[in-house]
Protein backbone atom coordinates (compact mmCIF):
# COMPACT_ATOMS: atom_id res chain seq x y z
CA UNK A 1 0.00 0.00 0.00
CA UNK A 2 1.47 3.82 -0.51
CA UNK A 3 1.70 6.48 1.75
CA UNK A 4 -1.68 8.26 -0.07
CA UNK A 5 -2.98 4.74 0.50
CA UNK A 6 -2.66 5.05 4.47
CA UNK A 7 -3.24 8.51 4.49
CA UNK A 8 -6.21 8.50 3.05
CA UNK A 9 -7.76 6.65 6.00
CA UNK A 10 -12.02 5.81 5.89
CA UNK A 11 -14.56 4.81 8.27
CA UNK A 12 -16.86 2.39 7.18
CA UNK A 13 -19.78 4.79 7.05
CA UNK A 14 -18.07 6.95 4.36
CA UNK A 15 -18.13 4.29 1.78
CA UNK A 16 -20.84 4.76 -1.21
CA UNK A 17 -22.05 2.37 -3.24
CA UNK A 18 -19.97 3.52 -6.21
CA UNK A 19 -16.72 2.99 -4.40
CA UNK A 20 -17.28 -0.65 -3.79
CA UNK A 21 -19.45 -3.56 -4.50
CA UNK A 22 -23.46 -2.74 -5.06
CA UNK A 23 -25.37 -5.54 -3.75
CA UNK A 24 -28.25 -6.25 -5.25
CA UNK A 25 -30.00 -8.64 -2.59
CA UNK A 26 -31.49 -7.50 0.57
CA UNK A 27 -28.66 -9.53 2.79
CA UNK A 28 -29.97 -8.67 6.32
CA UNK A 29 -33.32 -10.54 5.37
CA UNK A 30 -31.63 -13.02 3.51
CA UNK A 31 -29.01 -14.05 6.52
CA UNK A 32 -31.83 -14.16 9.09
CA UNK A 33 -33.80 -16.58 7.08
CA UNK A 34 -30.45 -18.72 6.12
CA UNK A 35 -29.76 -18.75 9.60
CA UNK A 36 -33.20 -20.44 10.57
CA UNK A 37 -32.62 -23.03 7.46
CA UNK A 38 -29.37 -23.77 9.01
CA UNK A 39 -31.15 -24.85 12.42
CA UNK A 40 -33.61 -26.32 10.68
CA UNK A 41 -30.83 -28.62 9.12
CA UNK A 42 -29.03 -29.37 12.05
CA UNK A 43 -32.02 -29.92 14.05
CA UNK A 44 -33.02 -32.77 11.08
CA UNK A 45 -31.14 -35.82 12.14
CA UNK A 46 -32.39 -37.86 9.35
CA UNK A 47 -30.47 -35.38 6.69
CA UNK A 48 -27.34 -36.24 8.50
CA UNK A 49 -27.68 -40.18 7.01
CA UNK A 50 -25.47 -40.84 4.34
CA UNK A 51 -28.46 -42.83 3.04
CA UNK A 52 -30.45 -40.13 2.85
CA UNK A 53 -28.20 -37.37 1.75
CA UNK A 54 -27.11 -39.80 -0.95
CA UNK A 55 -31.27 -40.03 -2.10
CA UNK A 56 -31.67 -36.10 -1.83
CA UNK A 57 -28.00 -35.41 -4.01
CA UNK A 58 -29.97 -37.90 -6.35
CA UNK A 59 -33.05 -35.88 -6.17
CA UNK A 60 -31.12 -32.46 -6.43
CA UNK A 61 -29.48 -33.73 -9.67
CA UNK A 62 -31.85 -35.57 -11.44
CA UNK A 63 -34.68 -33.99 -10.66
CA UNK A 64 -34.97 -30.60 -9.24
CA UNK A 65 -32.31 -29.04 -11.30
CA UNK A 66 -33.70 -30.47 -14.48
CA UNK A 67 -37.26 -28.71 -13.07
CA UNK A 68 -36.59 -25.56 -12.00
CA UNK A 69 -33.84 -24.81 -15.20
CA UNK A 70 -37.22 -25.40 -17.33
CA UNK A 71 -39.34 -22.84 -15.14
CA UNK A 72 -36.29 -20.17 -15.34
CA UNK A 73 -36.78 -17.58 -18.18
CA UNK A 74 -33.96 -14.70 -17.83
CA UNK A 75 -32.27 -13.70 -14.71
CA UNK A 76 -35.77 -14.02 -12.45
CA UNK A 77 -35.73 -17.49 -10.57
CA UNK A 78 -39.79 -18.98 -10.10
CA UNK A 79 -41.46 -18.23 -7.06
CA UNK A 80 -40.74 -21.95 -6.15
CA UNK A 81 -38.56 -23.92 -3.11
CA UNK A 82 -37.72 -27.11 -3.28
CA UNK A 83 -38.25 -29.89 -0.44
CA UNK A 84 -36.03 -29.32 2.87
CA UNK A 85 -33.18 -31.95 1.63
CA UNK A 86 -32.97 -30.60 -2.23
CA UNK A 87 -32.72 -27.32 -0.39
CA UNK A 88 -30.19 -28.52 1.68
CA UNK A 89 -27.53 -29.79 -1.32
CA UNK A 90 -28.67 -26.79 -3.54
CA UNK A 91 -27.28 -24.33 -0.31
CA UNK A 92 -23.87 -26.58 -0.05
CA UNK A 93 -23.66 -26.63 -3.86
CA UNK A 94 -23.94 -22.95 -4.06
CA UNK A 95 -21.27 -22.12 -1.82
CA UNK A 96 -18.79 -23.60 -4.27
CA UNK A 97 -19.85 -20.61 -6.86
CA UNK A 98 -16.81 -21.87 -9.16
CA UNK A 99 -18.14 -25.43 -9.73
CA UNK A 100 -21.91 -24.30 -9.12
CA UNK A 101 -21.17 -21.93 -12.21
CA UNK A 102 -19.50 -24.80 -14.26
CA UNK A 103 -22.02 -27.26 -13.20
CA UNK A 104 -25.08 -24.99 -14.28
CA UNK A 105 -23.43 -24.11 -18.16
CA UNK A 106 -22.18 -27.39 -18.59
CA UNK A 107 -26.05 -29.06 -18.18
CA UNK A 108 -28.44 -26.12 -19.07
CA UNK A 109 -26.04 -23.83 -20.61
CA UNK A 110 -27.09 -21.02 -18.19
CA UNK A 111 -26.22 -20.07 -14.10
CA UNK A 112 -29.42 -21.23 -12.19
CA UNK A 113 -30.54 -18.92 -9.61
CA UNK A 114 -32.79 -19.18 -6.67
CA UNK A 115 -35.48 -16.97 -5.85
CA UNK A 116 -35.49 -14.24 -2.97
CA UNK A 117 -38.00 -15.43 -0.64
CA UNK A 118 -37.59 -14.41 3.09
CA UNK A 119 -41.23 -14.55 4.35
CA UNK A 120 -42.46 -17.30 5.78
CA UNK A 121 -45.85 -17.01 4.25
CA UNK A 122 -44.03 -16.80 0.98
CA UNK A 123 -42.38 -19.58 1.63
CA UNK A 124 -44.99 -21.87 2.24
CA UNK A 125 -46.81 -20.83 -0.63
CA UNK A 126 -44.03 -21.14 -2.78
CA UNK A 127 -43.19 -24.75 -1.42
CA UNK A 128 -47.06 -26.06 -2.24
CA UNK A 129 -46.88 -24.67 -5.19
CA UNK A 130 -43.35 -26.31 -6.32
CA UNK A 131 -45.41 -29.32 -4.84
CA UNK A 132 -48.29 -29.29 -7.60
CA UNK A 133 -45.42 -28.84 -10.29
CA UNK A 134 -43.60 -31.28 -8.83
CA UNK A 135 -46.65 -34.17 -8.58
CA UNK A 136 -47.27 -33.35 -12.32
CA UNK A 137 -44.01 -33.23 -13.85
CA UNK A 138 -42.59 -36.60 -11.28
CA UNK A 139 -46.28 -38.55 -10.41
CA UNK A 140 -43.59 -41.78 -9.43
CA UNK A 141 -41.45 -39.76 -7.36
CA UNK A 142 -42.48 -38.57 -3.79
CA UNK A 143 -42.03 -35.02 -3.07
CA UNK A 144 -40.45 -36.04 0.30
CA UNK A 145 -36.93 -37.94 0.97
CA UNK A 146 -38.19 -41.51 1.00
CA UNK A 147 -34.77 -43.31 0.99
CA UNK A 148 -33.53 -46.41 1.96
CA UNK A 149 -30.29 -48.55 2.86
CA UNK A 150 -30.75 -49.85 -0.84
CA UNK A 151 -29.47 -46.54 -2.01
CA UNK A 152 -26.06 -47.69 -0.09
CA UNK A 153 -25.80 -50.43 -3.42
CA UNK A 154 -26.11 -48.35 -6.30
CA UNK A 155 -22.92 -46.52 -7.76
CA UNK A 156 -22.24 -43.06 -6.89
CA UNK A 157 -21.12 -40.92 -10.25
CA UNK A 158 -18.45 -38.56 -10.03
CA UNK A 159 -21.15 -35.55 -10.37
CA UNK A 160 -22.85 -37.22 -6.82
CA UNK A 161 -19.48 -37.59 -5.43
CA UNK A 162 -18.36 -34.11 -5.85
CA UNK A 163 -21.67 -33.13 -4.64
CA UNK A 164 -21.48 -35.48 -1.42
CA UNK A 165 -17.81 -33.93 -0.20
CA UNK A 166 -20.07 -30.02 -0.76
CA UNK A 167 -22.41 -31.23 1.84
CA UNK A 168 -20.07 -33.22 3.83
CA UNK A 169 -17.79 -30.26 3.85
CA UNK A 170 -20.47 -27.86 5.18
CA UNK A 171 -22.71 -30.12 7.61
CA UNK A 172 -19.94 -30.18 9.82
CA UNK A 173 -19.38 -26.59 10.60
CA UNK A 174 -21.46 -24.02 9.20
CA UNK A 175 -24.17 -24.15 11.89
CA UNK A 176 -22.06 -24.01 14.58
CA UNK A 177 -20.41 -20.82 13.48
CA UNK A 178 -23.63 -19.06 14.27
CA UNK A 179 -25.12 -21.00 16.94
CA UNK A 180 -25.61 -17.68 19.36
CA UNK A 181 -28.83 -16.38 19.25
CA UNK A 182 -27.58 -12.55 18.36
CA UNK A 183 -26.40 -13.50 14.61
CA UNK A 184 -30.33 -13.16 14.19
CA UNK A 185 -30.94 -9.63 15.66
CA UNK A 186 -31.73 -7.59 13.15
CA UNK A 187 -29.13 -4.96 14.03
CA UNK A 188 -26.16 -7.42 14.05
CA UNK A 189 -26.97 -8.24 10.79
CA UNK A 190 -27.45 -4.63 9.68
CA UNK A 191 -24.14 -4.29 11.15
CA UNK A 192 -22.38 -6.95 9.25
CA UNK A 193 -23.49 -6.31 6.01
CA UNK A 194 -21.64 -2.94 6.47
CA UNK A 195 -18.86 -4.51 7.89
CA UNK A 196 -18.96 -7.27 4.50
CA UNK A 197 -19.11 -4.61 2.35
CA UNK A 198 -16.20 -3.02 3.95
CA UNK A 199 -14.24 -6.21 2.92
CA UNK A 200 -15.39 -6.22 -0.40
CA UNK A 201 -14.05 -2.50 -1.00
CA UNK A 202 -11.04 -3.60 0.99
CA UNK A 203 -10.92 -6.21 -1.84
CA UNK A 204 -11.25 -4.15 -4.69
CA UNK A 205 -9.40 -1.53 -3.65
CA UNK A 206 -6.06 -3.40 -2.16
CA UNK A 207 -6.02 -7.31 -2.78
CA UNK A 208 -2.83 -7.03 -4.14
CA UNK A 209 -1.20 -6.12 -0.66
CA UNK A 210 -2.53 -9.96 0.73
CA UNK A 211 -2.12 -13.08 -1.34
CA UNK A 212 -4.98 -14.23 1.52
CA UNK A 213 -7.69 -12.53 3.27
CA UNK A 214 -9.38 -14.43 6.62
CA UNK A 215 -12.97 -13.28 6.90
CA UNK A 216 -14.71 -12.75 10.44
CA UNK A 217 -17.66 -14.26 11.65
CA UNK A 218 -19.82 -11.75 11.00
CA UNK A 219 -18.47 -11.34 7.30
CA UNK A 220 -18.50 -14.89 6.87
CA UNK A 221 -22.14 -15.37 7.32
CA UNK A 222 -22.74 -12.21 4.86
CA UNK A 223 -20.39 -14.05 2.15
CA UNK A 224 -22.12 -17.34 2.23
CA UNK A 225 -25.13 -16.03 2.47
CA UNK A 226 -24.52 -13.91 -0.47
CA UNK A 227 -23.12 -16.90 -2.28
CA UNK A 228 -26.38 -18.78 -1.55
CA UNK A 229 -28.17 -16.61 -4.07
CA UNK A 230 -26.21 -17.33 -7.37
CA UNK A 231 -27.39 -14.90 -10.10
CA UNK A 232 -27.06 -12.06 -7.40
CA UNK A 233 -23.43 -13.07 -6.01
CA UNK A 234 -22.23 -13.60 -9.63
CA UNK A 235 -23.90 -10.25 -11.08
CA UNK A 236 -22.57 -8.61 -7.90
CA UNK A 237 -19.21 -9.91 -7.64
CA UNK A 238 -18.74 -9.17 -11.96
CA UNK A 239 -14.70 -8.29 -12.31
CA UNK A 240 -13.73 -9.73 -8.44
CA UNK A 241 -13.57 -13.15 -9.61
CA UNK A 242 -9.55 -13.99 -8.81
CA UNK A 243 -9.74 -11.89 -5.44
CA UNK A 244 -12.99 -13.63 -4.53
CA UNK A 245 -10.85 -16.62 -4.38
CA UNK A 246 -7.95 -15.11 -1.89
CA UNK A 247 -10.75 -15.39 0.79
CA UNK A 248 -10.47 -18.43 3.12
CA UNK A 249 -13.92 -20.56 3.39
CA UNK A 250 -15.43 -21.77 6.69
CA UNK A 251 -14.32 -25.02 6.62
CA UNK A 252 -10.27 -24.38 5.61
CA UNK A 253 -7.30 -24.58 7.77
CA UNK A 254 -6.15 -20.84 8.64
CA UNK A 255 -2.87 -19.66 9.19
CA UNK A 256 -2.32 -17.06 11.97
CA UNK A 257 0.06 -14.92 9.71
CA UNK A 258 -2.57 -14.94 7.30
CA UNK A 259 -5.10 -13.88 10.32
CA UNK A 260 -2.29 -11.21 11.29
CA UNK A 261 -2.39 -9.69 7.41
CA UNK A 262 -5.81 -9.39 6.90
CA UNK A 263 -6.04 -7.80 10.13
CA UNK A 264 -3.28 -5.04 9.40
CA UNK A 265 -4.66 -4.34 6.00
CA UNK A 266 -8.17 -3.82 7.57
CA UNK A 267 -6.92 -1.38 10.39
CA UNK A 268 -4.67 0.93 7.71
CA UNK A 269 -7.48 1.21 5.41
CA UNK A 270 -10.44 2.00 8.08
CA UNK A 271 -8.68 2.62 11.35
CA UNK A 272 -10.21 0.31 13.56
CA UNK A 273 -10.24 -3.04 14.89
CA UNK A 274 -10.50 -5.31 12.61
CA UNK A 275 -12.13 -8.40 14.84
CA UNK A 276 -14.79 -7.59 17.30
CA UNK A 277 -17.25 -8.67 19.60
CA UNK A 278 -19.49 -11.70 17.79
CA UNK A 279 -16.65 -10.72 14.99
CA UNK A 280 -13.18 -12.73 15.69
CA UNK A 281 -11.18 -14.03 12.47
CA UNK A 282 -12.55 -17.57 11.79
CA UNK A 283 -10.17 -20.60 12.80
CA UNK A 284 -8.63 -18.87 15.53
CA UNK A 285 -8.42 -20.13 18.71
CA UNK A 286 -11.60 -18.35 20.98
CA UNK A 287 -10.11 -16.81 24.04
CA UNK A 288 -14.06 -16.65 25.60
CA UNK A 289 -15.69 -19.51 26.51
CA UNK A 290 -19.19 -18.70 26.62
CA UNK A 291 -21.49 -18.87 29.53
CA UNK A 292 -24.25 -20.13 28.58
CA UNK A 293 -24.99 -23.47 25.83
CA UNK A 294 -26.74 -20.91 23.68
CA UNK A 295 -28.53 -24.03 21.47
CA UNK A 296 -30.87 -24.61 24.23
CA UNK A 297 -30.95 -21.65 25.83
CA UNK A 298 -32.21 -18.91 23.22
CA UNK A 299 -36.09 -19.10 23.87
CA UNK A 300 -37.99 -18.57 27.11
CA UNK A 301 -39.60 -21.46 28.25
CA UNK A 302 -40.50 -19.21 31.10
CA UNK A 303 -44.45 -18.83 31.09
CA UNK A 304 -45.45 -19.80 34.65
CA UNK A 305 -43.64 -17.25 37.15
CA UNK A 306 -44.63 -13.19 36.06
CA UNK A 307 -42.36 -12.68 38.93
CA UNK A 308 -39.06 -13.59 37.20
CA UNK A 309 -37.73 -11.20 35.13
CA UNK A 310 -35.35 -11.97 32.15
CA UNK A 311 -31.99 -12.13 32.21
CA UNK A 312 -30.00 -10.37 28.60
CA UNK A 313 -26.56 -10.95 28.13
CA UNK A 314 -23.75 -9.36 25.71
CA UNK A 315 -20.67 -9.75 24.40
CA UNK A 316 -17.81 -6.69 24.94
CA UNK A 317 -14.69 -6.62 22.91
CA UNK A 318 -12.03 -3.60 24.35
CA UNK A 319 -9.47 -2.80 22.39
CA UNK A 320 -6.57 -0.31 22.42
CA UNK A 321 -4.03 1.81 20.70
CA UNK A 322 -2.25 4.76 21.59
CA UNK A 323 -1.66 7.58 19.89
CA UNK A 324 1.14 8.32 17.29
CA UNK A 325 2.73 11.09 17.80
CA UNK A 326 3.35 10.98 21.65
CA UNK A 327 6.77 12.51 22.94
CA UNK A 328 8.53 9.99 24.33
CA UNK A 329 9.33 11.41 27.86
CA UNK A 330 6.39 13.03 27.90
CA UNK A 331 4.69 10.55 29.88
CA UNK A 332 6.02 7.18 31.93
CA UNK A 333 3.53 4.73 30.64
CA UNK A 334 4.91 2.27 33.46
CA UNK A 335 2.87 4.20 35.79
CA UNK A 336 -0.11 4.51 34.27
CA UNK A 337 -2.85 1.99 33.24
CA UNK A 338 -6.49 1.78 32.59
CA UNK A 339 -8.97 0.78 34.93
CA UNK A 340 -12.63 -0.72 33.78
CA UNK A 341 -15.83 -0.51 35.83
CA UNK A 342 -19.12 -1.04 35.19
CA UNK A 343 -21.67 2.02 35.42
CA UNK A 344 -24.03 0.31 37.58
CA UNK A 345 -22.60 -2.89 39.87
CA UNK A 346 -20.47 -3.57 43.02
CA UNK A 347 -17.73 -0.83 43.71
CA UNK A 348 -15.47 -3.50 43.80
CA UNK A 349 -15.08 -4.73 40.60
CA UNK A 350 -12.16 -3.03 38.67
CA UNK A 351 -10.07 -4.62 36.28
CA UNK A 352 -6.60 -3.02 35.28
CA UNK A 353 -4.86 -3.12 32.69
CA UNK A 354 -1.00 -1.57 32.49
CA UNK A 355 -0.93 0.84 29.27
CA UNK A 356 3.23 -0.02 28.80
CA UNK A 357 1.59 -3.29 27.13
CA UNK A 358 0.13 -1.13 24.76
CA UNK A 359 1.68 0.18 21.30
CA UNK A 360 0.92 2.78 18.63
CA UNK A 361 1.27 0.30 15.54
CA UNK A 362 -1.34 -1.74 16.22
CA UNK A 363 -5.08 -1.82 18.12
CA UNK A 364 -4.50 -4.41 21.00
CA UNK A 365 -7.04 -6.70 22.40
CA UNK A 366 -7.51 -5.45 26.14
CA UNK A 367 -10.90 -7.39 26.99
CA UNK A 368 -13.21 -9.48 25.93
CA UNK A 369 -16.06 -10.62 28.63
CA UNK A 370 -19.79 -11.17 29.22
CA UNK A 371 -21.76 -8.58 30.78
CA UNK A 372 -25.24 -8.34 31.94
CA UNK A 373 -26.91 -5.15 29.87
CA UNK A 374 -28.65 -4.19 33.52
CA UNK A 375 -25.60 -2.63 33.96
CA UNK A 376 -25.82 -0.05 31.74
CA UNK A 377 -22.05 0.18 30.22
CA UNK A 378 -18.55 0.18 31.24
CA UNK A 379 -16.36 3.84 32.19
CA UNK A 380 -13.11 3.15 31.66
CA UNK A 381 -10.18 5.66 33.79
CA UNK A 382 -6.55 6.43 32.95
CA UNK A 383 -4.95 6.54 36.81
CA UNK A 384 -1.55 7.04 37.69
CA UNK A 385 -0.04 4.99 40.33
CA UNK A 386 1.64 7.28 43.30
CA UNK A 387 5.22 7.16 43.75
CA UNK A 388 7.46 6.53 46.72
CA UNK A 389 5.19 5.88 50.06
CA UNK A 390 2.32 7.31 48.09
CA UNK A 391 -0.34 4.52 47.63
CA UNK A 392 -3.26 3.94 45.42
CA UNK A 393 -3.29 5.88 42.35
CA UNK A 394 -5.16 9.10 40.97
CA UNK A 395 -7.22 9.63 37.97
CA UNK A 396 -6.34 11.24 34.58
CA UNK A 397 -8.83 10.97 32.93
CA UNK A 398 -12.64 9.02 32.00
CA UNK A 399 -14.83 7.89 29.41
CA UNK A 400 -18.39 6.15 29.72
CA UNK A 401 -19.66 3.73 27.10
CA UNK A 402 -23.23 3.00 27.46
CA UNK A 403 -24.79 0.18 26.52
CA UNK A 404 -27.57 1.60 24.51
CA UNK A 405 -25.18 4.17 22.83
CA UNK A 406 -23.49 1.28 21.42
CA UNK A 407 -26.40 -0.48 19.85
CA UNK A 408 -26.77 2.65 17.85
CA UNK A 409 -23.49 2.99 16.93
CA UNK A 410 -22.43 2.12 13.06
CA UNK A 411 -21.10 -1.50 13.22
CA UNK A 412 -21.80 -1.68 17.11
CA UNK A 413 -18.24 -0.43 17.88
CA UNK A 414 -17.40 3.15 18.93
CA UNK A 415 -14.09 4.95 20.13
CA UNK A 416 -12.82 7.21 22.18
CA UNK A 417 -9.66 8.93 23.08
CA UNK A 418 -8.93 9.44 26.41
CA UNK A 419 -6.35 11.60 28.14
CA UNK A 420 -5.27 12.57 24.17
CA UNK A 421 -2.85 9.20 24.23
CA UNK A 422 -4.90 6.49 24.42
CA UNK A 423 -7.52 5.07 21.73
CA UNK A 424 -9.91 3.31 23.09
CA UNK A 425 -12.39 1.04 20.52
CA UNK A 426 -15.90 -0.78 22.44
CA UNK A 427 -17.96 -3.21 20.37
CA UNK A 428 -20.72 -5.24 21.55
CA UNK A 429 -23.50 -7.95 20.17
CA UNK A 430 -27.11 -7.28 20.72
CA UNK A 431 -28.02 -8.31 24.00
CA UNK A 432 -29.73 -11.34 23.92
CA UNK A 433 -31.87 -13.59 26.43
CA UNK A 434 -30.00 -15.56 29.17
CA UNK A 435 -30.80 -18.10 31.49
CA UNK A 436 -31.93 -17.08 34.80
CA UNK A 437 -29.72 -16.80 37.56
CA UNK A 438 -31.42 -17.66 40.93
CA UNK A 439 -30.10 -17.96 44.48
CA UNK A 440 -31.51 -19.07 47.92
CA UNK A 441 -30.83 -17.17 51.08
CA UNK A 442 -31.94 -18.32 54.21
CA UNK A 443 -35.19 -17.02 55.88
CA UNK A 444 -37.26 -17.74 58.71
CA UNK A 445 -38.53 -20.67 60.38
CA UNK A 446 -42.38 -20.63 60.34
CA UNK A 447 -45.48 -22.65 61.14
CA UNK A 448 -48.29 -24.46 59.47
CA UNK A 449 -50.08 -21.04 58.64
CA UNK A 450 -47.06 -19.51 57.10
CA UNK A 451 -46.28 -16.84 60.34
CA UNK A 452 -43.24 -16.66 61.86
CA UNK A 453 -42.13 -18.88 64.56
CA UNK A 454 -41.35 -16.37 67.58
CA UNK A 455 -42.21 -14.83 71.05
CA UNK A 456 -44.52 -11.88 69.54
CA UNK A 457 -47.04 -14.23 67.43
CA UNK A 458 -46.90 -16.83 70.37
CA UNK A 459 -48.10 -13.26 72.36
CA UNK A 460 -50.76 -12.90 69.62
CA UNK A 461 -52.77 -15.78 69.46
CA UNK A 462 -52.75 -16.00 73.84
CA UNK A 463 -50.13 -18.46 74.26
CA UNK A 464 -51.84 -21.01 71.84
CA UNK A 465 -49.00 -23.06 70.56
CA UNK A 466 -48.21 -22.95 66.84
CA UNK A 467 -48.25 -26.10 65.12
CA UNK A 468 -45.53 -26.84 62.62
CA UNK A 469 -42.48 -26.05 62.04
CA UNK A 470 -41.13 -25.38 58.41
CA UNK A 471 -37.40 -23.88 56.95
CA UNK A 472 -37.55 -21.36 54.46
CA UNK A 473 -35.62 -20.12 51.80
CA UNK A 474 -36.23 -17.06 49.33
CA UNK A 475 -35.37 -17.31 45.86
CA UNK A 476 -33.48 -13.79 44.50
CA UNK A 477 -33.08 -13.56 40.80
CA UNK A 478 -29.65 -11.89 39.50
CA UNK A 479 -30.91 -8.14 40.66
CA UNK A 480 -31.41 -9.48 43.63
CA UNK A 481 -35.32 -9.07 43.62
CA UNK A 482 -37.45 -11.96 45.71
CA UNK A 483 -38.89 -14.14 43.08
CA UNK A 484 -40.20 -16.73 45.67
CA UNK A 485 -40.46 -18.27 48.84
CA UNK A 486 -39.42 -21.94 49.61
CA UNK A 487 -40.85 -23.53 52.54
CA UNK A 488 -39.98 -27.36 53.24
CA UNK A 489 -39.90 -29.46 56.82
Amino acid sequence: MSTSDVASMRSLSEISEEETVRLSIDLVAAARRNLGFLRLVTESQWLQERPNILESIRRYDQLWMPLISDLSNGSNPPMILPPLDIEWVWYCHTLNPVSYRQYCESRFSKLIGKAAIFNEENEEYALNRCKGIWVQRYPTEPFENESDDSNLQNPVSTVHEELLKEVSKQRLCLYTKFSEPYYSEIVYLMAARQRYKGFLYMMLKFADSCSVLVPTSDILLMWITHQSYPTAYTLDTKGLEEEMRKVVGGWENVKEEDVENTNKLWERIFDQPYEKAGGLAIGKAVDLKPPIYWEVTDTDVNAKYSSMLPRFLLEVCLTVRLKQKMKPLSWDASKEFLRLQMVRCHRELKIDRPLSKFTSQRWQKALHLYCEFGTKGMVLEVRQRGGGCIKGSSLRESVTFLWNDLLRAPSLNFAKEIDQKVRVATSITPPVQASYLLKCVPDRVSDDSGAMISDVILRMNQYHPQEGRWLSRTVLDHAGRECFVIRFR
